[in-house]
């Protein structure tokens, strides 16, 4: 059970400032200042995709799941006669199953992808998919460490903010909206727009190689963004990769000009790279600039293969755990965090950096399905 102790820890310190050396045990050492209460069981030694019992506990006016307790009429914590605290519930169970993405690991649930559908998610079944359940865990054991320590916790802030998003572009078609647009434009009986997009092809650039545009905005809101690029443009089992090529001057000489404006360049790993460590190394090589990131192409990860994958073709973080179908947070948490390597059984150097919102979920027919006017309805501000 250390191991589950030593990876919640290590992301609980990269949240706060913490007092050193930290005293929290697992379990009731009489000794630690702060006490976990670990869960009757042996879930962990097993793989079962998913806890039998689910419990629920408000947590501050938001409804929080607990895995591993189905009473929770205690207290989350209580104070000790000794200045100790006994936190009454198993926030360190609870944190590791979802940070290390236990369920997807152990359930054979897959869809025609190979990725694991939200719809089999236990965020989707109990509805905490737009919460970030780890985070709001760590706010507990932070307050109950302020009691303990007797002094305030401050976070620990991105460049003096409480918070960053970080906006990234997946870089699939340059060369194919004059086709793909335009032939949806005619089945609208849009004949006007087809032409358009016909001709502006002809005479200058597709519709679609409109990264220049795309970094004009982002100077307007003094951002900096990460551009992810396919470097394969064969289909793989009939499924598209790039309509461009990464190697053509054209091409080149836009990541050269997104370099110089300060924007981060990036893999998008393509089919297939998620269970290859030698295809996802390959294209790296391919992008003429220093790449430390990566997402797979349709966020094609496999719980199995890719964390391993990642760690041999020398990347720094990854940014592919989000759910395709919806928005949120696949692991339950909105910050960094590195990977779990269950085969392993032990914490990866891997970073992940979980994506929230991909504009795609949206408005796809497969996906939310949603009209232009309500797109920013669902999404309040956490």
């Amino acid at each position: 059970m250390q191991r589950l102790l030593d990876y919640v820890l290590f992301h609980f310190k990269r949240v706060y400032h913490l007092p050193e050396p930290l005293e929290i045990s697992y379990g009731l050492d009489g000794r630690s200042r702060v006490q976990v209460l670990p869960a009757e069981g042996s879930f962990f030694e097993s793989e079962l995709p998913r806890p039998d019992q689910v419990g629920k506990k408000d947590w501050k006016g938001t409804s929080l799941p607990l895995f591993f307790q189905s009473t929770t009429t205690q207290e989350w914590f209580t104070p000790q006669t000794d200045g100790q605290v006994q936190v009454h519930y198993d926030l360190v169970a609870s944190a590791f199953f979802l940070l290390s993405g236990w369920q997807e690991y152990y359930s054979p649930e897959r869809d025609q992808f190979g990725r694991f559908p939200y719809r089999a998610s236990l965020q989707a079944e109990e509805g905490f998919v737009t919460i970030p359940v780890v985070n709001y865990y760590f706010e507990i054991l932070k307050e109950a460490v302020e009691i303990a320590y007797g002094q305030k916790i401050q976070p620990r802030l991105w460049q003096g903010k409480p918070f960053a998003t970080c906006l990234t572009h997946d870089v699939d078609y340059l060369q194919s909206a004059w086709k793909v647009a335009g032939i949806s434009a005619l089945r609208k009986g849009n004949i006007l727009r087809l032409v358009r997009l016909a001709y502006q092809k002809l005479a200058q650039n597709d519709a679609w190689f409109n990264l220049l545009q795309v970094e004009q905005e982002l100077e307007k809101l003094q951002a900096r963004a990460t551009f992810f690029f396919l470097t394969e443009s064969a289909k793989s089992e009939g499924h598209p990769n790039a309509d461009y090529d990464i190697a053509s001057a054209a091409v080149q000489a836009e990541i050269s000009r997104l370099v110089s404006a300060g924007h981060e360049i990036a893999l998008h790993g393509s089919h297939g790279t998620g269970t290859s460590a030698a295809q996802l190394l390959g294209e790296r090589e391919k992008i003429p600039a220093p790449v430390q990131g990566n997402r797979f192409h349709y966020l094609r990860f496999d719980p199995g293969a890719s964390p391993a994958v990642l760690l041999s073709s020398g990347i720094t973080y990854d940014s592919s755990l989000g759910f395709p179908e919806n928005y949120g947070f696949r692991h339950s948490y909105c910050h960094p965090f590195r990977l779990f390597s269950f085969k392993e059984r032990a914490m990866q150097e891997t970073w992940e950096l979980p994506l929230n919102l991909m504009d795609i979920t949206l408005h796809h027919p497969r996906y939310l399905q949603l009209r232009p006017g309500t797109l920013c309805l669902p999404l309040p501000p956490c």
